[in-house]
């Protein structure tokens, strides 16, 4: 047999490390990259303001194997930021708002969602922190009744391009 040839702990090491693979496991990044609450001072990664009180979802984002989060003041903000080529393909997790769950003037952090799977309403009548942006929700039925009551279109995440926040 060929592997009789391979002392024990060489095919142990590879095997665990085949078994490990690249990177980290979801749970890992659960405990590293989750969403956080925006404190008072917190400003936009963006565009510099500070975030807090100012209507409309706000966005958090992490590049791939940090700890750190960026926080923004509006999904338009962060979706400005995520769609530059530059950072696009570093960034692992993304959080925004659930508007379904918190009220507009005032979103409340305990209702972060995966950004990735949200339903976003583009070109609606509600102002965020810096005028339009991204109303997102968890529910695509809940973004078509918003849609209809306040104006605007759906998109998934995957359809969010720049000429869309323009």
């Amino acid at each position: 047999m060929v592997l009789s040839l391979y002392p024990r702990w060489l095919i142990i090491t590879i095997s665990l490390l085949m078994v490990s693979g690249c990177g980290e496991t979801p749970t890992e990044l659960q405990l590293t990259q989750h969403a956080t609450t925006i404190e008072r001072s917190d400003e936009c990664h963006l565009c510099g303001m500070i975030i807090k009180g100012f209507p409309g979802p706000k966005g958090q984002l992490y590049k791939r194997g940090s700890e750190q989060d960026m926080k923004f003041c509006s999904t338009r903000d962060m979706f400005a930021y995520l769609l530059d080529p530059e950072h696009k393909h570093a960034i692992q997790t993304i959080y925004v708002h659930d508007m379904a769950q918190s009220v507009w003037d005032s979103p409340d952090d305990k209702f972060f969602i995966n950004g990735r799977t949200a339903w976003y309403v583009a070109g609606h009548n509600r102002q965020g922190a810096m005028g339009p942006t991204l109303a997102s929700f968890l529910n695509e039925e809940v973004a078509e009744t918003f849609a209809k009551q306040y104006g605007g279109k759906i998109y998934p995440f995957e359809d969010i391009t720049p000429t869309l926040l323009q």
